[in-house]
């Protein structure tokens, strides 16, 4: 057994603040074991002037954490889950997802709009092409326009640059405790979000069963459930985080119903289909869903957005 238990972290404010509550739940629970925080910058922290769909998202807020739980300088990663590739690097798993937060989108507003009340050609900021072809879908009037760095600085870019309003995960809001910010809560039936939104992905190395074991309490099997339906649908449509899918898990009792979409860039054309059944079923029920949103046109769609990427990286 190991005293020491290091955990890994990106080092902005919501990171640490997911990390620290993680730790302090660990402690709680083994009050015999030394933890320990090791920050570690990713590609993602590093390049804040492009937009993620030009960077590529293969483990943009991941990599390094990885690298470094697999040099053993680290025990476990913390994560959102939706940063997390549906891909791990070999040697690695998610040991433990916990109770998901809510997994709405948000609007932040400095006048206090919602969706409904913007004034025609407003610019909204966000980083995300999946709320992007959401919200132009939605209202196609609006300028998206891209917005980068962590809370606190898309909040102070939000006024310095005079955005209308920014779109975020409630989630992390909530986190740090800036429920009084939000203008809206996007509907589901505008925006579904990115799959894994809310919850948090905890990354260890395969055969730790050391570190399995003290991670474990902290698993919530219903979340689990809905984030196993989106990452299978993701996996099989082989999306990632700047592709415009978006994805939600239901759980109730033993059943989930799962939604999801994929749009064109510009929110012209939007696929969206659901699917429901057993919670044994999940990894099933998101390759059915994929399948269903494939047949209904949704692979002519990503490979035209990846087109139009590829295009915009040259």
């Amino acid at each position: 057994m190991k005293k020491e238990i290091v955990l890994g972290t990106r080092d902005s404010h919501l990171a640490v603040w997911q990390t620290n509550w993680v730790l302090e739940r660990l402690k709680e629970l083994n009050p015999d074991r030394i933890f320990s925080i090791k920050y570690i910058k990713t590609q993602g922290d590093k390049i804040l002037d492009v937009a993620l769909s030009k960077i590529g998202d293969k483990g943009l807020f991941t990599k390094e954490l990885e690298v470094a739980l697999l040099q053993g300088e680290i025990d476990l990663a913390v994560h959102s889950l939706k940063d997390i590739p549906t891909r791990l690097p070999q040697g690695c798993k998610i040991g433990c997802i916990t109770k998901r937060e809510n997994p709405q989108d948000i609007l932040i507003s400095p006048n206090g709009y919602t969706l409904d009340t913007l004034p025609v050609g407003a610019k909204i900021g966000t980083s995300s092409l999946r709320r992007r072809a959401q919200i132009l879908h939605y209202r196609n009037d609006l300028k998206l326009e891209d917005l980068r760095g962590n809370l606190n600085t898309r909040l102070r870019k939000m006024v310095e640059e005079d955005f209308a309003a920014i779109i975020l995960a409630a989630a992390g809001v909530i986190r740090m405790g800036w429920q009084d910010k939000i203008s809206q809560y996007i509907p589901l039936d505008i925006s579904l979000p990115a799959v894994g939104q809310g919850a948090l992905g905890i990354e260890i190395r395969e055969n730790d069963q050391d570190t399995q074991q003290v991670i474990s309490p902290l698993h919530h099997e219903p979340s689990s459930y809905e984030i196993l339906a989106e990452r299978s649908l993701l996996a099989y449509l082989e999306g990632g985080c700047q592709i415009p899918i978006g994805a939600i898990g239901k759980v109730h009792e033993n059943s989930i119903t799962l939604e999801a979409m994929v749009a064109s860039l510009d929110g012209s054309i939007l696929i969206k289909d659901k699917i429901h059944g057993c919670n044994s079923m999940s990894e099933e029920l998101g390759i059915q869903l994929a399948q269903r949103l494939l047949a209904k046109g949704a692979g002519e769609i990503l490979k035209q957005v990846r087109q139009e990427t590829d295009a915009s990286e040259k």
